[in-house]
């Protein structure tokens, strides 16, 4: 199988279709058949693919019809207890394993802990994707040190991207993610990213930490 991306345990909702895309040119195909189409497009490739994209691919299958495939493709994967589904990521639809299979992929690909990205890295991806599109000076100014080196590494990485120049004095370069980044992290869209009102209220802090045990009380006339 191509992607061993992760999903989180909730289902998003399907990719929206542009208007008038719906009725389709192949109303006679079985649902059945249009099904393992679907399978067999999706398996075959390691990126999320749009449900325009596969009509195209399918001949012009409408996409009320796709997207009702891919429902019952994910009900047959549950019913049979497969280790996969078909997520809707980065706005199109994608093959992926469920999160309890992570360890395993974990030990097969353990040449992917060398990419991992820096705390510094981290920390500028996030401020990208919430201020986009952002300025390599508000950037900086947010984080308090430059950040020249980490952002041509996630150019490298396609996590980000150059999206435009800012209307201002020398026309400064603009940063924004890409559909490599939603894939990633597992996003359907930037709208599915954490917002400010959880962080606020816990909803994702991390665990309290564990306070140390205190020490025994010496024994009398020790």
């Amino acid at each position: 199988m191509a992607s061993t991306t992760q999903v989180t345990d909730t289902t998003p909702d399907a990719p929206t279709a542009p208007e008038g895309k719906d009725a389709g040119k192949r109303p006679d195909i079985a649902p059945e058949e249009l099904a393992l189409q679907v399978e067999a497009v999706l398996m075959t490739t390691d990126r999320a693919l749009t449900a325009p994209r596969l009509s195209e691919v399918l001949d012009g299958v409408g996409l009320k019809a796709i997207n009702h495939a891919v429902g019952e493709l994910n009900k047959i994967y549950e019913s049979t207890g497969r280790s996969f589904r078909i997520e809707a990521l980065a706005n199109g639809w994608q093959i992926v394993t469920l999160p309890r299979f992570g360890a395993v992929l974990a030990a097969l690909h353990r040449s992917r802990e060398q990419t991992r990205l820096t705390p510094a890295g981290l920390e500028t991806l996030a401020i990208i994707a919430y201020k986009q599109p952002i300025m390599r000076a508000q950037i900086e100014a947010i984080r308090g040190v430059a950040c020249g080196e980490v952002l041509r590494t996630l150019i490298e990485r396609h996590l980000i991207k150059i999206t435009g120049r800012a209307e201002e004095l020398g026309r400064p370069i603009l940063y924004g993610t890409t559909k490599t980044f939603l894939e990633i992290f597992g996003l359907a869209s930037l709208d599915d990213l954490p917002k400010a009102e959880e962080f606020k209220t816990g909803a994702l802090a991390a665990p309290a930490a564990v306070k140390p045990a205190a020490p025994p009380e010496p024994a009398p006339n020790a």
